[in-house]
């Protein structure tokens, strides 16, 4: 069985966040952090080399697989911003569309810069997030 690649660490969120070359990027990283904080309740994580997360819980597939992922998390990449939230798909489209100048795939969701969201929407987002995980995965 395969390890995960993105687990925990103890690298400081400070100083990932500072090696960012775009300042907009940067910015909008460190308001984030405290944007999650808010409303996970929990502090920041460093997961992998390029992933803040806030909490976490624990999963297991059917397949045997298992591992631990944060409940809600942001990765600010090269192009965009990554958004690791879970939203279920009967609310998906519908807080998306709300949500702004966005792109998403299977498990993320694309933003350029902060000012292009709607910030109680992305509350609202990460609230339903930690909630449903929660109860997926009750620890």
């Amino acid at each position: 069985m395969a390890t995960n690649k993105t687990t925990e660490t103890q690298a400081s969120i400070s100083d990932f966040i500072n090696q960012i070359n775009d300042e907009t990027k940067r910015s909008d990283a460190f308001k984030l952090v405290d944007i999650f904080k808010k409303y996970t309740g929990f502090e920041a994580i460093l997961w992998g080399p390029s992933i803040i997360g806030f909490g976490s819980y624990h999963y297991k597939y059917a397949s045997g697989h298992e591992g631990d992922a944060p409940l809600a998390a942001f990765s600010p990449r090269a192009s965009a911003i990554s958004l690791y939230l879970h939203v279920p798909a009967e609310q998906r489209e519908e807080l998306l569309q709300k949500l702004g100048k966005t792109k998403s795939g299977k498990g993320c969701i694309y933003v350029k810069k902060l000012s292009d969201i709607n910030l109680d929407v992305l509350n609202e987002l990460i609230d339903i997030s930690v909630s449903s995980l929660k109860k997926l995965y009750p620890s």
